[in-house]
């Protein structure tokens, strides 16, 4: 089988297993040439297990408009959110804090998305995470 050129990768977060064909989804899928009907079916079904979470995927089109597509995990901020409860990230994290979450919490979280950081071991993907935790206002404990 002939290698195929790949004509453009892009990124985009989408709610899995509840995505749509709405913007910012179908307009971003289409100016690339994908079938937006064709993709969101098959998203679906590879992310019908995290039903609604946010996750990040990479699109891969070729030039014959066929595609492939890589999910990832969950962003951070969505998994910190996720841990205290919270809707949203602070307006200003150094006076108004939304929670708090231990170092254990922040490994658990490194855990989930160490094959998608840029860490060596789990202890700097750890500190990763802290480091969004208190840039969404978030405390970090001990």
């Amino acid at each position: 089988m002939a290698k195929k050129e790949v004509a453009v990768r892009f990124k985009l977060q989408a709610p899995g297993g509840t995505a749509t064909p709405a913007p910012p989804i179908g307009p971003a899928l289409g100016q690339h040439g994908v079938n937006p009907g064709q993709f969101i079916q098959q998203f679906n079904a590879a992310t019908a297990s995290l039903k609604g979470q946010v996750v990040g995927v990479v699109v891969t089109v070729y030039k014959d408009r066929t595609f492939t597509f890589e999910v990832r995990s969950p962003p951070a901020s969505v998994l910190l959110k996720e841990a205290v409860k919270a809707e949203k990230g602070s307006g200003a994290p150094n006076k108004e804090k939304i929670g708090k979450v231990t170092l254990s919490q922040c490994r658990e979280i490194a855990r989930r998305k160490m094959k998608d950081l840029n860490a060596f071991d789990e202890e700097h993907a750890a500190r990763i995470i802290a480091g969004t935790a208190r840039s969404m206002g978030i405390d970090v404990e001990g």
